[in-house]
Formats: C-alpha cells, structure tokens, sequence
C-alpha cells in the first residue's frame, strides 16, 4: 500500500501541465492552459489544465482529475502503475506500508507469476522441436517473426510434458497457477497438451495465464487458464499489452474472438486487435479498451451466434459510453472470421470493412425493430419497453436523447411523450471511477458568474447565493492548509456540501502539514464526496477565485457562520418561556438585543 502522505509529496513534486502535455497539446488560456478533451470529441476547447491548483477538469463531460488520475483515464494505467511512472519522472522512490500478510501475498503472486514465465519458455522451446505445430502455424500464414512478438508455443502431446521445466512436479503452486489439474488418486497431469500456446499479458506485460489452440479436431477449440489470483478472464483481453501504442496510433481497437484471428490480423498490419477470452464481452473490457480510444469495433461472424454476442457487447458497453465515445459493429459474411477475411482479402479490405461498421445506435434500433417489429401498436410498444432498460443506461447523455427521438420516431410518440418512459434519472456510469462527475457546472454556480447572462427572451430562475457549506469548502480547497489556523465549523446545514466540508475539515486535520488541493481531490477520489468537490472547485476555477481570495472568503465565511449561530441561539432563547431561563440567559439575551431593552425579571414562584 502506498502511503497517502508520499502522494501529497508527489503531486506537490510534478507539474500536470506538463504530464498532460505529452499526450494532449496544450495551450495558454489566461491562468491556466486548454485543449480540446481527450475524453470525448468537440471542436472548441472545455479541458481546462490548472498550474495553481494541479487539477484538469472538462466542462463538457466532467472529466476530472489530477496527474495520477489522467495517467489512470487517458494511459489506462492502474493506480500503482501512475504513481511509480510520476515518481520515477520526479527521482523519486515509491515507500510502501505493508499490511499485516501483504509482503506473503505479494511473494505468491510473483512465485504465481515466475511459475507462468518458466512455463511460456518451456512451451516456446518446445515448438521449435515440434515440425507439426510448425507446420500449423505456417498452413495458418504465420511467420517466425509474428510467432516470436506473441511468444506462441507448444504444449506436448504428453500428459506430464511440464516435469521436464519444473524441478518439483507435485509444487501446488503449478495447480494454483492453472498449469497442472489434479485429479482421481491425486494424480497430477498437465492440462495444457498438444495445443498451440498463447501467452495473455496483463497491463503490466506480465504473463497470468494461456491460451491453448487445438491443432486438429477436438474440444474445445480453445481452453484458457482457469480463474486464479492473478488471471480473470472477464478483465483482460488477449493482445493488449502488445496491441496498445497500435490502437493510439489508428485511433481505434478491433475486439474479435479468437488468439489466432488477432495473431493474423497482425501478420498482415493490422496491429490494433485484441481479443476475449473465451467469454462475452464484459462490462471492465469495455471500460478499458474505451479509456485507451475514442473508437472500439466490435468484430462478429455473422452467423446467430455472432449477432447473440455482439448484443451482449452492446449491452455492456451502454454503461461506461460517453458523447465522443463510438462502439460500432462488423458482422464478417457467413463462414468467415477476420482469420480467413484477411488472409483472403488482404489488410485493405479489412480496414475498409472496419470503416464501414454498423454503429451502436443503428444495431441497437435495427435489433429492436427486428425483436419487434413495429407493424402494430403493439408492436410499437413492445419495442418501447424493450427499449427503455436499454436507454435508461446509457452513459453518454447526448446520444441517448439522439436514440430516444429515434425511437420515438418509430413508436409514433412526441419526444416530449416516450422521454419520460425511456429515460430513468440519470446515473452514474458503470464501474467509472468519476461516479457522479457533473457534466456541466452547476446552475447556482453559472448564475452567480457575473459574466453570465441567460439568452434573450428566456426566463431565468430567482438565483440563489451559494450556501455557507459551499463557500467554506471552495475556499477550504483552494488553502486545505489553513485548517491548521482557523477553527472550521461544521454549518449544521443537511446537504452533500455540508457533508463534504466536514470530511475535508477532518481529512486535513490528520494530514501532514502542507496539504495541497491535488492532494485533497486524489484522497476523496472514487468516494460519495467527489462529485461535490470537484464541482466546488470547477466552479472556483470558472470564477477565477484565488488562493488569497480563498482565506478571505473563509474567514468571511467562519464570521458569518459566528453571526447566524448566535441568531439561532437568540431565537431558541427567545423562544423559551421566561421561567425557564437562567440569569445568565436573560443577560445574554439582554446583551444580543441592546443595553437599553432589559429583559423582565422572571415572576417570583
């Protein structure tokens, strides 16, 4: 684990401008710096890079963040990964805390990990001194050199071929890592035999599990590793690793079905493919391909079961969309997988057909008309609710309400008439680490930018002053370390800003002293209190709020929280029957209201 105080020195150490200005040019905007967002597509710039505070933030989708969370967003690096990447940049060593049976855990998963490696190099020397898996593979148009970039080898027709490569064949270790299956009598055999072998990489390059293709007939046609604490099969995709500079390059990702289909489609130039492992496109695939391109395409055979997957893939990725993001479809012709497409046809033919894919938005309405068909006014709403669990999901706001007119279209409904049945409130994106990150700045906060002003002839709402929870936690971000100087109330009021000020207020009392608004933000990322500071501060930073107007909008703020506590104390004081108050809350009361108006004697009992 690493320890929170070293990220607050980290992010204190880097400078985001210039972290993010190696993957997204960057320009000087007054104070701070914009680009157009690399999170989704526009043509005028809403990221906004601040130097001061060391926070990106869009205004377009709400794409938030410090150095480390861009590096997760936009490089698809996970939380480790980002942190040792910055803090090598800054000559700086990643300390860790370990708890109680970490550095065991950490020691199995590299035995774990090792086993795997000395397995990959067993099974690459093995297909050398195998003339038929050679053969295979070159009847597949495989070259040497495509072979050895995806280290494919050969596991032996053989059931204990593995007692050659580890010295102790009875390790449990070697069943823990898929490699050796125990059976009756604790017999223990190999349960990888004469396939060809593909090595899955995960975002690291590290090896955590196979791939096994039979090389004549026989079931199944492929076998992976089972689910072991390093390999989940729903989380990772078999060439990314080596696919990723590919997929920025091309600006897109082909997801297919098969080890070889990605392993031929690279022999031929087309580098940017990966694929599933043996099971339905899930949910964290879709997440991670879109944090890497704007552009996935979904490749299926065009038979059932191909449009059966591809469905399931629609259905995964409604969540994790966003506006600018593009999911699209290519059914290959019957018979046909990308394998035999592009040994057939050439590279050429293939990315023209990549071009050419169906997207999200035209599959799923052709599959609702085609599930149901609107011929009747039962048909119509059939598709309608069929429809709705579907839209309701959707992460990209922009292109739902594009669907829902559609669907409206084919239902024969005003839009005004089917969105309130096929939109739900909006809801956070599935398995998005910017839960409940605003699209926009909220309208309070607009309003009260003097550089507002509604369009002609609109009618705009009585505007509200910020509340007193909001103005201390807006002036709390910006100078977290001012806590250490003034005594921070918590405002009593029952709101997310009141509950978000409170857990900053105690946040920065642990904290070591020099805390930074970065440092804040990436302690409360991912918790039920992001979405509230990060629009807190957006709006700061739309205001152009300073550092130094910061203290002062505190102190105002403590001051004028001091005045309505004591106006809460004198109506509770003044609310209360004479007989009941002390001497000394008649004094008080006296006081509040003016030496002049004494407050009766209480009569004698």
């Amino acid at each position: 684990m690493i320890p929170n105080d070293f990220i607050q020195t980290l992010l204190a150490r880097v400078d985001i401008v210039e972290v993010i200005d190696r993957y997204v040019p960057l320009k000087k905007a007054g104070a701070n710096y914009a680009a157009c967002c690399p999170f989704h597509g526009e043509k005028t710039p809403s990221f906004t890079v601040s130097p001061t505070k060391q926070f990106y933030h869009c205004f377009g989708c709400g794409a938030h963040g410090t150095a480390i969370g861009f590096l997760m967003e936009h490089a698809g690096k996970s939380f480790p990964d980002a942190v040792e990447d910055l803090a090598r940049d800054a000559g700086l060593e990643v300390p860790r805390v370990e708890r109680p049976g970490e550095r065991d855990e950490r020691r199995a998963l590299d035995d774990l990990t090792e086993r795997l490696s000395t397995a990959a190099t067993f099974y690459r020397a093995q297909l050398k001194e195998s003339p038929r898996a050679i053969d295979y593979l070159k009847s597949r148009g495989l070259t040497g050199t495509v072979a050895a970039r995806f280290a494919i080898g050969y596991a032996p027709d053989e059931w204990t071929s593995l007692e050659r490569a580890f010295p102790d064949y009875q390790d449990a270790g070697l069943e823990t890592a898929g490699l050796v299956v125990k059976g009756e009598g604790n017999k223990r055999y190999d349960r990888f035999r004469d396939r060809i072998m593909f090595p899955i990489h995960d975002s690291r390059g590290r090896i955590v599990g196979f791939g096994g293709r039979v090389l004549d007939k026989g079931e199944p046609k492929y076998l992976n590793s089972p689910e072991t604490p390093l390999f989940s099969k729903g989380r990772e995709l078999y060439g990314l690793w080596l696919a990723r500079n590919a997929i920025r390059d091309a600006e897109r990702v082909v997801v297919v079905e098969g080890y070889m289909d990605v392993v031929a489609l690279a022999q031929h130039g087309v580098e940017y493919a990966v694929a599933t492992l043996g099971t339905s496109t899930t949910n964290a695939h879709a997440q991670k391909l879109l944090r890497l391109t704007d552009n996935v395409v979904y490749c299926f055979d065009g038979d059932a079961a191909g449009r059966k997957a591809a469905w399931r893939a629609l259905e995964n990725t409604l969540p994790v969309l966003a506006d600018g993001k593009n999911a699209r479809f290519l059914f290959l012709p019957d018979g046909e997988d990308p394998d035999d497409y592009v040994r057939r046809r050439g590279r050429a033919a293939f990315e023209d057909a990549v071009a050419r894919a169906t997207p999200l938005s035209d599959f799923l309405i052709a599959e609702l008309s085609a599930r149901h068909p609107p011929t009747s006014d039962e048909g119509r709403a059939a598709l309608v609710a069929a429809a709705r669990p579907l839209v309701s999901q959707i992460g990209a706001p922009v292109l739902a309400a594009l669907i829902t007119r559609r669907i409206a279209e084919i239902a024969g409904l005003s839009e005004a008439q089917i969105a309130p049945i096929v939109q739900a409130p909006s809801r956070p994106r599935a398995g998005d680490d910017r839960d409940h990150a605003p699209s926009r700045m909220r309208d309070d906060d607009r309003r009260a930018d003097p550089a507002f002003r509604p369009r002609s002839g609109s009618r705009l709402p009585v505007r509200r002053a910020p509340s007193l929870a909001r103005q201390l936690l807006q002036a709390l971000l910006l100078q977290p370390s001012i806590v250490r100087d003034i005594d921070i109330p918590t405002t009593g009021e029952n709101s997310p800003d009141a509950a978000a000020l409170a857990a900053v207020v105690e946040h920065c009392a642990r904290a070591q002293a020099g805390i930074t608004t970065p440092a804040l933000i990436q302690a409360f990322s991912g918790t039920e209190h992001e979405a509230t500071l990060v629009a807190v501060l957006a709006a700061a930073e739309d205001h152009g709020l300073t550092a130094e107007q910061a203290e002062t909008q505190l102190r105002e703020g403590v001051e004028r929280w001091r005045e309505q506590e004591e106006q809460r104390q004198l109506a509770a004081l003044l609310a209360t029957p004479l007989d009941q108050l002390t001497a000394e809350q008649r004094e008080l009361i006296a006081r509040r209201l003016g030496a002049g108006r004494l407050v009766p004697k209480a009569p004698a009992a």
